[in-house]
């Protein structure tokens, strides 16, 4: 029993702090980039950015626009060449194909004394290399001369924002796609709606943000302890929120000029408590705050999810639509007369087939419109509907593997590596969260291919994201807090091949962009280096041990207070 007493005299005996040793200037130039490039080739020299220095592009005219709209609002305003040239300028250049480079998001990028020339087979593939080459930029506006050669490993790189939870202006949603974009990520899944919240402005049904979208309580622990209760826009102590159509566009569009595809999530058929406190005719007992599942046996259910997404499909172009799946508890279904009609009519033996039966229907009408499916891996208890990807979350995301056997593509968001609402170091330091610990040092160790995994899965294996809930978040300072720098460690294992992991190397291009957003006022966590302990009892005595997952410190300690 050390418990809490053993805290108290580790506080009070154990003073620590962390030296970061200096490193010796190594022989060869290496490159301190996030995601690490398949390979970098340096040498000696460097081009030197200037007041004078020219960007020159060649590309299709909206990728053209994007590209100079992006490197202008970064800290380079290069000035935009009317014609092409050679000395002292900085050349985006789109070709058909190039050599050893098999994803239209690869690029090659080229540093001579007199220019520094991006190839790419896409637009997105140049908006890549220029990620590189601001990361390159050092502190006198250099570049070493040298190529890079780089492509991403996997295709699909996401990151998931519970904006339910806690509702997040558009602003700050900017500004994590600007972080996203900067690490090469290429998915951004909007948790829209859930009992904490209903966030997306709907026409046809007006008390989703009239209602449904406000509550007294500002943070979701206080609103989930006192009742879960709603409130009328507008009415004393209402807190919460709700992105119009035109804010929606606006996210989209900037998204878009990022090459980020924004993929909108609407829950169903369970974590539905606003819908079916606003709408009550839509659930089982028609009561207001008893019922977290639509009724499957009703066909106004079907009417009203068909209609809201067709809004939503309207302002998402997304190729995914994701319609949730997870967690359904189903506790009115087995005594509703009309789910119980349904299951009857449909030959159904049990209620996880009733949600089998829901989930086909709602994925047919996506796909009707031209769309593909994302659920959560639930989606894999039933038989899965045709076409439908997978979103592994449970435990390891081993529950994707039943939908890959069948030959279902899937993505990877393991709850154990890859949920950022974790804990980041030693508890009685952090802000309050759950779900036990998750180091910066885990998401980086992550791999998401499996020895005993058969070859098929990996083909089908889209690829990996991040998911950050919000349910301890009370402020955007707190989202900052837990997405950064664990946001680099997601887009590493998403875009990086694993052979290529090097936590000496992506800690110092971790230095590098910590310094950078610090800067930017982004208050990013530091517990990732704190001193993790382990004591153990040794002949009556206790042994402590101190560790840190940075191996460039010295601990030092007192035992005299």
């Amino acid at each position: 029993g050390l418990g809490d007493v053993y805290k108290r005299q580790l506080l009070a005996s154990v003073a620590v702090s962390l030296l970061l040793a200096g490193c010796a200037k190594e022989q060869k130039e290496t490159l301190s980039v996030i995601p690490v490039p398949l390979s970098a080739d340096l040498q000696k020299g460097a081009f030197q950015l200037n007041d004078q220095t020219k960007l020159w592009i060649d590309a299709p005219q909206e990728d053209k626009t994007r590209l100079a709209d992006y490197i202008a609002g970064s800290p380079f305003q290069l000035d935009a060449a009317l014609e092409e040239v050679v000395d002292n300028v900085v050349i985006l250049q789109q070709v058909d194909r190039l050599p050893d480079i098999t994803s239209s998001e690869g690029y090659v990028l080229e540093v001579t004394p007199k220019q520094v020339k991006i190839r790419a087979a896409s637009g997105a593939g140049l908006f890549y290399g220029v990620q590189t080459f601001l990361q390159m930029v050092n502190e006198k506006k250099e570049l070493p001369v040298g190529t890079v050669t780089d492509e991403p490993r996997f295709a699909y790189r996401g990151m998931m924002l519970d904006v339910s939870r806690h509702f997040f202006d558009v602003n700050f949603v900017k500004k994590q796609i600007d972080a996203f974009a900067y690490y090469k990520l290429n998915r951004l899944h909007l948790h829209l709606t859930d009992a904490a919240g209903w966030r997306i402005e709907i026409d046809k049904y007006p008390r989703l943000t009239e209602f449904a979208a406000w509550r007294e309580f500002p943070t979701w622990k206080e609103w989930w302890n006192n009742g879960r209760q709603y409130s009328e826009e507008g009415s004393k102590n209402a807190y919460g929120g709700y992105y119009t159509k035109e804010d929606i566009r606006e996210l989209v569009a900037y998204a878009e000029s990022r090459y980020i595809t924004v993929i909108p999530e609407i829950e169903m058929p369970a974590h539905s408590e606003e819908v079916l406190t606003a709408y009550s005719e839509l659930s089982c007992t028609h009561e207001p705050y008893k019922q977290a599942d639509f009724c499957v046996g009703n066909e106004k259910t079907f009417e009203f999810l068909e209609n809201v997404l067709t809004e939503v499909m309207e302002l998402f172009p997304s190729e995914y639509i994701h319609i949730g799946g997870d967690e359904a508890g189903k506790a009115s279904w087995p005594t509703c007369k009309l789910c119980q009609a349904r299951m009857k009519k449909e030959h159904l033996t049990h209620e996880e087939d009733l949600q089998g039966y829901f989930m086909k229907r709602m994925c047919e009408y996506v796909q009707s419109k031209g769309r593909e499916v994302i659920g959560w891996d639930e989606l894999t208890n039933s038989t899965i509907p045709d076409g439908t990807i997978i979103l592994g979350w449970q435990g390891m995301g081993t529950a994707a593997l039943k939908a890959a056997e069948l030959g279902h593509p899937f993505i990877m968001t393991p709850a154990r590596i890859m949920y950022l609402i974790r804990y980041q170091g030693p508890q009685w330091f952090e802000p309050v969260t759950y779900f036990g610990n998750n180091t910066l040092r885990n998401v980086f160790d992550y791999e998401p291919v499996q020895e005993d995994w058969k070859p098929e899965y990996t083909s089908l294996l889209m690829g990996v994201q991040g998911s950050m809930w919000t349910e301890f978040c009370n402020k955007p300072e707190d989202v900052d807090y837990l997405l950064f720098p664990r946001l680099a460690a997601v887009a590493e294992r998403a875009w990086t091949k694993p052979e290529l992991k090097d936590w000496n190397g992506f800690l110092k291009g971790l230095d590098v962009y910590n310094s950078h957003i610090a800067v930017k006022g982004v208050g990013y966590s530091r517990s990732m280096y704190n001193i993790q302990h382990t004591v153990t009892p040794v002949d009556g005595a206790l042994q402590v041990n101190l560790e840190c997952i940075r191996p460039d410190v010295e601990i030092h300690y007192t035992l005299d207070n």
